[in-house]
């Protein structure tokens, strides 16, 4: 069965925009764009296992840059492919946040070269299990992709509180007004763009967002670039930087779970991609997307990374620009590579100011929420059971996106599923659809084929 999204003529026409390859001089600004939506993201996780384990600046730093050339390399192999690997789709792919507290426990009992063993094992088993995981795609109706993908929107929003009102709570600006003030100004100056400007610089509204809105944070104060002063201008990443990987089962049983996570996520964010840009999504394409999954993570366990994903993000920073090229991800994708080799490039991007990356945040994470309302729609919900699939899979979603310490007490493996809400409302939706949507008599083929319809 395949995911036919309903279209409109005018939709329809859109499909050969997935390949068109625009000109260098829109080509590169609008790559630029989605580097800049991403690259927060891409950072945020080396940065916090690095510090959870307890390395070093230059630790650090080593794993970030290694981070960057990974999600650049999976990113060219999602959008451009190679064989019966990448689903050739304007997907940009990064490093997950659902890796974070595994991986830091792991590091501190095994060693990260225990994590990055871990990591390509479980890059590989996504790569070999992803034709019979894409066959799940059957049991993912509407009601149930419309539900993931709107809880790995709304479940992101509360992270851009952090950018835009500082991460410090004992710093003196912490959710000052200038700050709220840059973050509300970004926002309303996207919405602005949106209304008033042409369709040609529409395309452009992130970027021209968040150069204006770093513009202004300069002389407030509040954006600092004095790291790119500091930074090399050539580096390289090395593979085995942290040593040779080593293969133990307490590490590799938490990253195998963390991997399965990820492929609901990539999933959703793929069934979400082909809603935006008119392609019809079956198993072929989601067991192609698992596989540059999978490969892309390999890779990162070989240079020092962590497990990569679909960027929900950036699903939302093409249905807002309307631009499908995957032409112009992969430019990204090729960008991001290039950073690695340049760390001052990184240090500027990652220099940016909070409060203008949270504006934009507020409006990409939201625009993926109301993506997944949308396909939501598409059920009937006016079917009780569907609003009880709805009501109660949000609430397993965003409950530890509310109180993160609730599974505290629970078994790690139990916590690595639970307190990543996108996996305990993924899962919750696709049970309770099974259970309340069940179908009594021979499957019909064609949307109607379910309740979940």
């Amino acid at each position: 069965m395949r995911f036919r999204p309903r279209t409109t003529r005018a939709e329809t026409t859109t499909r050969d925009a997935v390949d068109t390859v625009p000109r260098l001089r829109q080509m590169l600004p609008l790559g630029v764009q989605h580097l800049l939506v991403a690259y927060s993201g891409m950072v945020t996780v080396p940065l916090l296992i690095g510090l959870g384990v307890g390395l070093s600046t230059a630790q650090i730093a080593t794993l970030v840059t290694a981070n960057v050339l990974v999600s650049g390399i999976a990113t060219l192999l999602q959008t451009l492919g190679i064989g019966n690997v990448g689903v050739r789709l304007p997907i940009v792919m990064g490093s997950t946040f659902t890796g974070i507290t595994p991986a830091i426990i792991v590091g501190k009992e095994a060693g990260l070269p225990a994590v990055f063993g871990a990591t390509i094992v479980a890059g590989l088993l996504t790569w070999l299990v992803a034709p019979w995981f894409s066959k799940l795609i059957r049991f993912f109706p509407p009601i149930v992709t419309g539900t993931i993908i709107a809880i790995i929107g709304f479940s992101l929003l509360p992270s851009t509180a952090t950018l835009i009102a500082g991460s410090n709570p004992g710093a003196a600006d912490h959710g000052s007004a200038g700050r709220l003030i840059l973050g509300l100004g970004t926002i309303v100056l996207t919405v602005c763009l949106e209304r008033f400007a042409p369709p040609a610089v529409r395309r452009f509204a992130i970027l021209i967002a968040l150069a204006v809105g770093t513009l202004v944070a300069i002389p407030l104060g509040m954006a600092d670039f004095s790291s790119v002063g500091h930074a090399d201008w050539v580096g390289v990443v090395k593979p085995f930087e942290f040593g040779m990987p080593t293969f133990a089962l307490s590490a590799l049983l938490p990253m195998i779970i963390v991997q399965l996570v990820n492929m609901v996520e990539s999933t959703g964010d793929t069934l979400a991609i082909g809603q935006i840009v008119g392609r019809d999504v079956g198993p072929p394409e989601i067991s192609r997307a698992l596989r540059a999954d999978g490969i892309g993570s390999a890779f990162a366990g070989v240079f020092g990374s962590f497990t990569v994903v679909t960027f929900g993000e950036n699903v939302g920073l093409v249905s807002i620009t309307r631009v499908m090229s995957r032409f112009v991800v992969a430019t990204a994708g090729a960008v991001l590579v290039l950073m690695s080799l340049v760390p001052k490039l990184g240090a500027a991007v990652a220099s940016l100011p909070g409060p203008v990356l949270g504006g934009v945040g507020v409006v990409m994470f939201g625009t993926v929420g109301a993506v997944g309302l949308r396909i939501m729609s598409q059920a009937d919900l006016s079917n009780g059971r569907n609003i009880l699939i709805v009501a109660i899979s949000f609430g397993f979603g965003l409950l530890p996106v509310g109180a993160p310490e609730f599974y505290q007490h629970l078994p790690v493996v139990v916590q690595t599923v639970l307190t990543s809400g996108i996996a305990a409302g993924g899962i919750a939706a696709f049970l309770l659809n099974l259970v309340l949507n069940r179908r009594e008599r021979a499957p019909r083929t064609g949307p109607e084929a379910a309740p979940g319809y």
